[in-house]
């Protein structure tokens, strides 16, 4: 049996999850637009997924839109705001952070080289924090946006919204924020920390895949990436997916009711974990030692080479990711590890816990990894 200790790249979906989504697969079939009763009470079961999902963030029900998933979120809170400001003639720069998910920062790098925008990437440190005046030094008058993420995805870092939204806010420059990663498993205020759009995503937190959540403040111009039917406010036109935005409703619901539970137990697997790991010679860690998600364990390996090492323990038994799993098996380097200058002469392994995780599949896992490692390492390391 596998321990799955790959629950950033996704989750399985909860029973009680699931349970909810199951009448909206098979008997509840209706079009939520259609004005009959079937589509009536399709409709009625999207709208309390929405009214979930709103007192889950604290925001308005009608700041919530459904997507597809994080990536469309990322990409329609990007493009629609920045077409909205220029058109608006407020301005044509965007700045973002080297480290963001690929959904963000190609969005950001496609507006460059695809429509003219200006484009700023604020380098980080080497824990993988952005620094808050390095960030707003890159801010200028014609800035239309900022998008920094709440949490990374390969090395778990927080970054400082708390600080960086109200400073933006002063400003009067929006920001938003990638919190794939980052809801249900730390603090996330839209509201108090001045977000303008959020990114969330349901399968990061036990939810069905294939849809996500854009939250977009009614005050903060935007243009549709999607035309059509008109759902959404207008702002994300396509038929609802009724059972996964139920699913995603109950998702976010469940993630918010437990998180005062689940992210200290989290958190102490993830310090046993890595207090295993580290304890094999030659393993370092990514990221910040406290600024980091209660799940998140990325470490650098030395002396192996990262695919071998990822095969060997898919072969013990063990799943784990050696970085983004958008970008798992790719031969390019992680720009996150080269935006903090992680050594690339290293392996890089990410574990990530979930609600599933138990003692004893951490026990078992450091086991795993300190004999994976040391057979690769009595084997030339596994270069090829």
């Amino acid at each position: 049996m596998t321990i799955y200790l790959d629950h950033a790249a996704t989750t399985p979906v909860d029973p009680g999850v699931l349970a909810a989504m199951l009448p909206y697969l098979q008997a509840e079939h209706g079009n939520p637009s259609s004005a009959h009763r079937a589509g009536r009470a399709a409709r009625a079961a999207v709208e309390h997924a929405r009214e979930q999902v709103a007192t889950a963030l604290g925001v308005a029900p009608l700041d919530v839109v459904f997507t597809s998933g994080g990536t469309e979120s990322d990409n329609a809170a990007i493009k629609g705001i920045a077409w909205a400001a220029r058109a608006a003639g407020r301005g044509n720069h965007l700045v973002t952070t080297a480290i963001e998910h690929h959904a963000v920062l190609e969005t950001a790098e496609w507006l460059a080289e695809q429509q003219g925008f200006e484009l700023t990437v604020v380098p980080v440190t080497t824990d993988g924090i952005v620094e808050v005046d390095r960030l707003l030094d890159a801010v200028r008058d014609d800035t239309v946006l900022v998008s920094v993420m709440a949490a990374n995805n390969e090395i778990g870092t927080l970054q400082p919204l708390d600080v960086i939204g109200p400073a933006l806010a002063r400003r009067q420059v929006p920001l938003h924020t990638d919190a794939v990663q980052a809801f249900g498993r730390t603090h996330l205020d839209i509201t108090g920390w001045s977000l303008g759009a959020v990114s969330l995503s349901a399968h990061k937190i036990n939810g069905p895949k294939g849809v996500g959540v854009w939250v977009q403040a009614r005050d903060l111009p935007v243009q549709s990436l999607l035309h059509g039917g008109g759902q959404e406010r207008g702002i994300r036109s396509g038929t609802f997916n009724a059972a996964g935005i139920v699913g995603c409703g109950a998702a976010v619901e469940l993630a918010a009711q437990t998180m005062t539970t689940e992210v200290p137990r989290l958190r102490w697997l993830r310090d046993r974990l890595l207090s295993g790991l580290l304890a094999v010679d030659g393993i370092g860690l990514n990221g910040h030692a406290e600024r980091r998600l209660p799940h998140n364990a990325n470490v650098a390996v030395d002396r192996c080479n990262g695919e071998a090492l990822l095969f060997a323990l898919d072969m013990a038994g063990v799943a784990v990711s050696a970085g983004s799993a958008c970008q798992s098996g790719a031969t390019a380097a992680s720009h996150v590890l080269a935006g903090i200058d992680a050594p690339a002469d290293k392996a890089h392994v990410r574990m990530t816990c979930g609600r599933s995780t138990t003692q004893a599949d951490i026990d078992t896992a450091v086991e795993v990894f300190g004999d994976c490692v040391k057979r690769l390492r009595d084997a030339g390391g596994g270069y090829l």
